[in-house]
């Protein structure tokens, strides 16, 4: 088997899901429900939000989950587990619902993005694979978010496959960056897979191939006569690159009827370097001639680069976008909400000495709420059995202020989660990538606030709880504590 195959990639999970599962069944508990809540805690970058991606995939696995003859074969070699459970994974399929945000929503800290509601060890086995996809691709879509709002409505490129650290992470990532706001990839498998438009330009080995570095770019335009950009930074920018492309844009492309597309920096001060290669093509005629930059790019230094004159039309950002450099740790974690007990969902909280780790238990809801110009003033938890009433003034609490009166006035609420998954099929329509890329940019335009969009400290969006919710909340803290 080589890594071209199809893979079936349910055995990518810890071990301990399986070890546990193996000691659900053989308590005989393994068709006891439960529920699980998927949240993080802290947005990358110490931004104001985060943008939730990787849902389609997660659905994808858990409609495929199956083991295969030889991963049986191979958990019987850890000497681990009872052929009876080996005898039930053999026919095992997902039979769990899963709830979910839609794919691309702003999301914030402790909220549940994800609610899976299955067998006990239905539920277990699928936490790895789940958490792989959300910290990765809301990870790398939150990160390219920050690169495009730094951009400026310039365009972003993802340049990353080469830095990404798998194939995998490579065209997910592609994938990610995409929703969050990119508009190509140089990565041609994420083109082909998913439909995003693809961009490149040329490499420093083939200037370097060629005698010269006109006659380098000659040979390209010709043979890309309507798409040319030329890298030219190979040698020198300013007496030998620039002059050289302008040379081909006048000899080579305008006597076929053609323009000189761009030129491209990817080295050296590309803030002075883009603005003498402007003023360079302007005097030239080439005033409708793009300049791409690449070469360590983020949102700090595009904002540098710009806030210092950079004469830039687009940016190829690589490493620091695909491996979100900055804050490369997502942090989702995946943790027990309620068990079922006689038909009633029991909740169920995890205590910790940190308060950030003290989880919200029990079967809930999550909503979104609105003021009356639109815009989203807070996100607010309640119990799964309540009706929320905005007809009137609604008290909530904040769990950070609990001893204070709130109300949400003349507001309206969405709620975030919708079922995605019924007894293991799925049930939620899939949206094209652009439609999911579309739907970050109307929020962000439309419902966040700008205050909560800064680099540097943003506003927080809150996460306000019922009152209902937050007594249930402090009952169980209270008999876990005594107990």
């Amino acid at each position: 088997m080589t890594q071209f195959n199809q893979r079936n990639i349910s055995m990518m999970m810890d071990l301990y899901e399986m070890t546990m599962a193996n000691g659900y069944f053989a308590g005989q508990n393994e068709m006891k429900r439960v529920a699980f809540d998927v949240f993080y805690r802290k947005n990358p970058d110490n931004g104001g939000f985060a943008i939730f991606a990787g849902l389609e995939q997660i659905i994808e696995y858990v409609e495929n989950l199956h083991f295969d003859t030889d991963d049986i074969e191979y958990f019987r070699s850890l000497n681990l587990f009872s052929e009876a459970f080996l005898d039930y994974l053999s026919n095992f399929r997902f039979k769990g619902d899963i709830y979910a945000f839609q794919e691309g929503t702003i999301m914030y800290p402790n909220e549940p993005i994800i609610t899976v509601i299955a067998p006990l060890i239905d539920a277990q086995l699928v936490e790895t694979a789940i958490l792989t996809q959300i910290n990765h691709q809301s990870l790398i879509a939150t990160k390219t978010r920050r690169i495009v709002s730094a951009a400026g409505g310039r365009t972003v490129s993802d340049f990353g496959a080469r830095r990404a650290h798998n194939v995998d992470a490579a065209v997910y990532g592609a994938r990610a960056a995409y929703i969050g706001g990119a508009s190509s990839t140089s990565n041609v498998m994420a083109g082909k897979q998913f439909g995003i438009p693809v961009s490149g330009t040329m490499a420093h080995s083939w200037v370097m191939f060629y005698k010269d570095e006109y006659e380098a770019f000659r040979h390209y335009a010709e043979n890309y006569p309507d798409a040319t950009v030329l890298l030219v930074d190979t040698y020198d920018v300013i007496h030998s690159g620039i002059p050289n492309a302008i040379r081909v844009a006048k000899e080579v492309l305008e006597p076929m009827g053609k323009r000189l597309k761009g030129v491209r920096l990817d080295s050296g001060d590309l803030a002075y370097l883009s603005k003498k290669a402007r003023e360079m093509l302007d005097d030239a005629g080439l005033q409708d001639c793009k300049i791409f930059v690449s070469n360590s790019l983020d949102e700090y230094t595009i904002n540098s680069i710009l806030n210092q004159g950079g004469c830039i039309d687009s940016f190829g950002v690589g490493e620091r976008l695909i491996t979100a450099k900055s804050d490369s740790v997502f942090g989702a974690v995946y943790k027990l909400a309620a068990v079922e007990e006689d038909g009633i969902f029991v909740p169920r909280i995890k205590m910790s000495e940190t308060v950030e780790k003290i989880t919200n238990p029990g079967l809930k809801k999550v909503y979104r709420v609105y003021c009356k110009e639109g815009n989203a003033v807070a996100d607010l938890i309640t119990r799964a059995d309540e009706i929320v009433d905005m007809d009137k003034p609604y008290r909530y609490v904040d769990p950070e202020k609990p001893w204070k009166n709130r109300y949400f006035t003349n507001c309206t609420v969405k709620e975030l989660q919708q079922l995605v998954v019924k007894d293991g099929k799925r049930v939620y329509q899939a949206r094209s990538l652009d439609e999911i890329r579309k739907f970050v940019e109307q929020q962000l335009e439309t419902e966040i606030w700008q205050e909560e969009q800064r680099f540097e400290n943003p506003h927080k969006h809150y996460l306000n709880m019922s009152p209902y919710y937050y007594e249930l909340k402090m009952s169980l803290l209270h008999e876990a504590q005594n107990a």
